[in-house]
């Protein structure tokens, strides 16, 4: 099989048989005989049309699976969000002394192991807020969903996604393995992520699901493990390194910040973080990246009759 690819491509490149078609034609036919089959072309990425598609009909899935099933995997999602979450702020907050003498390194650290929960999640079926704040809107714009679908998919999977990422935050606490650096490494961030205005904190959260969008696009459109690995990795660790905000990772983030003596109440969690990132996630999802990509590849870039 490997050499049938190399010989179509050596055909394809060649150029007097790239302008004689029946010579190409009979190479394939005798390659068709010796291999027993018919040559196929393996493409390792999809094209941003099909990208496009895939994450509509993704959308699409995700919404019209039964409630029920929408929330037992939602949870699911929050709790490897809780894994990715925990696994980073247990290396990170624990190296000695990085926090004062190398806060770049901690975010760095932080950053590079964050993303194995995005992998865990679209390779298990999980489902996030996040994600389905671009996937079940493209679907909507293609016609493969209805309006209530979309409103029950969004509550279904924020509820089941705190659920999961809270209860991990309670589970992770009680284990007592957060303690030294990476109990004050939670409370701090929690602390800085409940810091600044209004405007600003929905800016981040808009700039941050631009990007964990593309994570999940760049996912589906890889057709091999590693291929999503490398389309995960990137978008997520950007985020995370540049500390933009994540409504879903901070419904690990905050709860656990909480736990550790974060100087916060309830109402600073809600009014100034989990309301402001939530708008933004949902707009970066609904209207940058779906309309956006819509309007590149689907119905609402299609001119009227």
């Amino acid at each position: 099989m490997v050499v049938a690819l190399a010989a179509i491509a050596l055909a394809a490149s060649s150029p007097d048989r790239a302008v004689n078609p029946p010579r190409a034609a009979a190479l394939r036919r005798s390659l068709q005989l010796r291999g027993g089959g018919p040559v196929q072309s393996v493409a390792s990425v999809k094209t941003p049309p099909e990208a496009y598609r895939s994450l509509a009909e993704k959308g699409a899935a995700n919404a019209k699976l039964d409630p029920l099933k929408i929330l037992h995997q939602s949870i699911m999602g929050g709790c490897y969000v809780g894994f990715g979450g925990l696994l980073s702020t247990m290396v990170a907050g624990n190296v000695p002394g990085i926090a004062a003498s190398n806060p770049g390194l901690q975010k760095l650290l932080f950053a590079a192991l964050f993303p194995m929960n995005l992998l865990l999640i679209l390779n298990t079926g999980g489902q996030l807020f996040t994600g389905n704040a671009a996937a079940v809107p493209a679907a909507l714009y293609e016609g493969l969903v209805t309006f209530p679908l979309l409103v029950q998919s969004w509550l279904l999977s924020f509820v089941g996604n705190l659920i999961g990422c809270a209860g991990f935050a309670l589970a992770a606490n009680y284990c007592g393995i957060v303690t030294g650096g990476a109990a004050e490494l939670a409370a701090s961030t929690a602390v800085k992520k409940c810091g600044a205005a209004f405007g600003p904190t929905l800016v981040k959260a808009v700039l941050c699901n631009w990007l964990v969008c593309l994570a999940v696009w760049l996912a589906g459109a890889a057709n091999d493990m590693a291929g999503k690995m490398v389309g995960i990795w990137f978008p997520i660790s950007t985020f995370v390194a540049i500390g933009f905000e994540h409504s879903v990772a901070n419904m690990f983030l905050l709860p656990l910040g909480l736990l550790k003596g974060a100087d916060l109440s309830l109402g600073d969690v809600l009014l100034k973080n989990m309301l402001p990132v939530t708008i933004g996630n949902a707009v970066a999802g609904a209207l940058i990246v779906a309309a956006g990509y819509s309007y590149a590849f689907g119905k609402l870039g299609e001119e009227k009759a």
